[in-house]
């Protein structure tokens, strides 16, 4: 009844939409990611140089002339947080840092005045452009859906027990073993072995593969929801897949991890995640090469997961007032400017190969794919080095305070030329280890220096194919 109520308002909310769309056409753009790709930097950047009419030559709309005005517009959902897409631009502007990654999703509207192409449609139009931002940790929760609790339970316990994972995973395997899953349930005992996993969880992220995050993903940020028994629970080493008995802590585990299910991912995926028109996936592909084949073959498994719950395909009348479809899938490797610019193709064969058999599966399915590599902000610029009697091609910036390559550790606030080294012809290479893991050197760099222009505003974010971005998601939308 549940799912019938659910699904019922679901698609409610789609007429809703797609009547007002007969009026006032919209598009719903999801920026979503895995933790450390740069959604917020990538929704703050598009919006930044929206609103400033910026010159993009990528971007078909713009380069033509036809863009008249783009204006933030009142927030449309009262209980999804607003982007805040202000301080976010300032961070980056005036403290030249980069904002804190999102915690929350959030949710931000434009609206964009065009003029139609030559044609009968020709004229003056506008677009509703509402971006929601989704937290990267919560991504792989999807894969929940379709998963019992048992098989969950199977596929954490094994992946712990990885070699490279056994050292992190060793205080919550040993508290694991100490709890017998056919026990009585114990409230207690239940809390700490949560909290024990937490920790692994936490472990993990901290490690150089954690470009992926094992679900929950709550479990890293809770919210509101810190405490709850939706959070108290863990996967259990359980001796069959039968139902746990009644009383048991297999029992108690089983239920809470179906609530948490029902009540915090399953709305998410249908008030937020299965309304999308048009979907940006960020992938940090660098800090995968650098982590070594481990950590990209696990981004490869994550990014499949995710996509799988994609309700991609070609939108026609009916499937937008009922179930929207993401009908254009964008996947785009991060950033491009920690690499010199001859390494750019190389950096987007190497994304296309990761999400080979996503893209595969969505074309299928009637979507437009493209893929990309960008900078939504570019952090530093292109220059050479001599080392010996080679010139080296190398990017020139500030890094961040506390980097470190070779024995030097950088302030901060010295800029500073770094030959990152280049990627492969063949990305095949990457995945059989030629590449050894910390080989190339990618450190944080800090924003760029952004001067006032003319009129003492301060100037545009510099960026690499953010346009094309714009163009292959919205560009269509603004013809």
């Amino acid at each position: 009844m549940t799912d019938l109520v659910g699904g019922a308002a679901s698609a409610a909310h789609s007429l809703r939409s797609a009547g007002q769309d007969l009026f006032q056409p919209a598009l719903r753009l999801g920026v979503t990611g895995l933790s450390r790709s740069g959604k917020t930097v990538f929704t703050t950047a598009l919006v930044h140089h929206l609103i400033r009419h910026s010159p993009l030559p990528a971007f078909t709309p713009a380069a033509e002339g036809r863009i008249r005005r783009a204006r933030l517009a009142p927030q449309p959902d009262d209980d999804v947080p607003r982007f805040p897409v202000e301080q976010h631009l300032a961070r980056i502007v005036d403290d030249r840092a980069w904002p804190a990654s999102t915690n929350r999703i959030a949710q931000l509207r434009l609206d964009i005045d065009f003029e139609r192409k030559a044609g009968w449609r020709s004229g003056p139009s506008n677009l509703t452009l509402d971006i929601v931002d989704y937290p990267g940790e919560w991504l792989l929760d999807l894969a929940l859906l379709d998963q019992s609790y048992a098989e969950w339970s199977r596929e954490t316990i094994a992946a712990s027990r990885r070699p490279t994972r056994t050292r992190l995973a060793a205080p919550w395997l040993a508290a694991l073993a100490a709890n017998d899953p056919a026990g009585p349930a114990d409230e207690d005992g239940a809390a700490r072995l949560a909290e024990s996993f937490r920790a692994y969880l936490l472990a993990l992220r901290a490690q150089p593969e954690a470009v992926v995050t094992t679900p929950p993903g709550r479990f890293l940020m809770p919210g509101d929801l810190a405490g709850s028994p939706a959070l108290t629970f863990a996967p259990l080493d359980l001796a069959q897949d039968g139902p746990p008995g009644s009383g048991t802590l297999a029992a108690l585990m089983e239920r809470r991890y179906e609530s948490y299910k029902s009540r915090v991912v399953g709305p998410f995926f249908r008030d937020h995640f299965q309304r999308i028109e048009r979907q940006i996936v960020l992938v940090d592909v660098l800090s995968a090469i650098d982590a070594g084949p481990e950590a990209l073959a696990e981004l490869e498994t994550a990014l499949d997961r995710v996509l799988l719950a994609f309700n991609a395909g070609r939108n026609g009348f009916f499937s937008r007032l009922f179930s929207p479809r993401a009908d254009r899938v964008l996947f785009a490797a991060t950033k491009a400017d920690h690499i010199h610019h001859t390494s750019h193709d190389r950096l987007e064969r190497m994304l296309r190969l990761l999400v080979s058999r996503a893209v595969r599966r969505t074309e299928a399915a009637g979507a437009k794919v493209g893929s990309v590599a960008l900078a939504s902000v570019r952090a530093t610029r292109e220059t050479t080095v001599l080392e010996g009697r080679t010139t080296l091609r190398a990017v020139a910036g500030t890094p961040e305070a506390g980097e470190r390559i070779g024995d030097e550790i950088f302030d901060g606030e010295a800029e500073a030329a770094i030959f990152p080294g280049e990627l492969p012809e063949d990305p095949e290479a990457v995945f059989h280890g030629e590449v050894q893991p910390g080989s190339l050197r990618f450190p944080r760099f800090r924003p760029p220096l952004v001067r006032a222009d003319a009129a003492g505003r301060a100037g545009l974010l510099p960026h690499i194919r953010l346009d094309r971005a714009l163009d292959f998601l919205i560009g269509d939308r603004l013809s």
